[in-house]
């Protein structure tokens, strides 16, 4: 198949699906496919700056990880991966934007268990661009949070397609005027946003959030905020932290692939702080945008 550069990219979105760069419009998958009929698929979600994907090997790194805990294989080698990824990009003609990336088990006679002879894993891929405005100004005036019981299965560390109850939970925030809801557990303690992991400052000052385990995703934004506060002399600690201590922080924050330290200014209604994003989360955006790495 002769290989499209940027500019020569059409007007409408390309899909990726199983070896075929396709019409967006015209993609899709067999009705069997176990993702359709089971949820059985890992997705990951990686961020476009400038035309470079970002922490693109973190998120490679987070996708074997996934599917390893399913018991499934990459689809392909992580050269050649990286490379479909990087002919989205070209073929969508996005700078800035989102590149979603999906594995299943592939598609078989729908059955529950996993089949001995497992089928030949489906890949699709669809890029987006979107307004850096739309994101600068979220990072610059803060954004509303509710908070709801989290009903979610035991394995969130799991980055799977799985997301029925992170939907309604968006949902109810959208509703509400917010952009994202914080899960809480059965003792109260906040595990993690809709799509987003959850911050605090707390009333000492040091930067909270929930320590890795199966109750919240290794978010990959997660992961470099911690490194890049360490080498900016800024200690983060990871523990619970309760509905309650959250209202009362000084400062709340959330991160996610689309935006590092998003600050958040009101939780239920209520006013962080003084309702306007803090120094710290200005701080650890600063940190942030100094450490995060870029794959051409």
């Amino acid at each position: 198949m002769k290989k499209w550069t940027a500019s020569r990219a059409p007007a409408g979105r390309i899909a990726y699906v199983n070896g075929r760069y396709v019409p967006h419009g015209a993609a899709g998958v067999h009705i069997e496919d176990r993702a359709l009929q089971l949820g059985d698929g890992i997705y990951e979600v990686a961020a476009i700056s400038g035309g470079k994907m970002i922490d693109l090997e973190e998120h490679l790194d987070r996708l074997e990880r996934s599917l390893r805990e399913i018991g499934m294989d990459m689809p392909m080698a992580r050269a050649p991966l990286k490379s479909v990824m990087h002919e989205m990009m070209a073929r969508n003609r996005v700078r800035d934007g989102l590149l979603y990336l999906q594995v299943s088990r592939g598609a078989v006679r729908r059955d529950h268990p996993i089949p001995d002879n497992v089928p030949r894993p489906t890949l699709i891929m669809t890029a987006r661009p979107h307004d850096p405005a739309t994101i600068k100004k979220k990072l610059a005036e803060g954004v509303g949070v509710i908070t709801g019981p989290d009903e979610r299965w035991a394995r969130r560390d799991i980055k799977t397609v799985q997301l029925l109850p992170n939907l309604l939970a968006k949902t109810a925030a959208r509703k509400a005027g917010a952009y994202e809801a914080w899960f809480v557990d059965d003792d109260g303690f906040v595990t993690e946003g809709g799509s987003t992991t959850a911050w605090i400052v707390d009333q000492d000052g040091h930067v909270v959030t929930r320590q890795l385990s199966n109750d919240i995703l290794p978010g990959v934004t997660r992961r470099v905020i911690i490194e890049a506060a360490a080498g900016g002399q800024l200690g983060i600690v990871e523990r619970k932290f309760t509905v309650g201590e959250a209202l009362k922080a000084r400062e709340a924050f959330l991160s996610s692939a689309s935006g590092a330290a998003i600050p958040v200014v009101k939780i239920d209604g209520q006013p962080i702080g003084d309702g306007t994003p803090g120094p710290l989360t200005r701080r650890i955006q600063a940190l942030y945008a100094q450490k995060a790495g870029t794959e051409s």
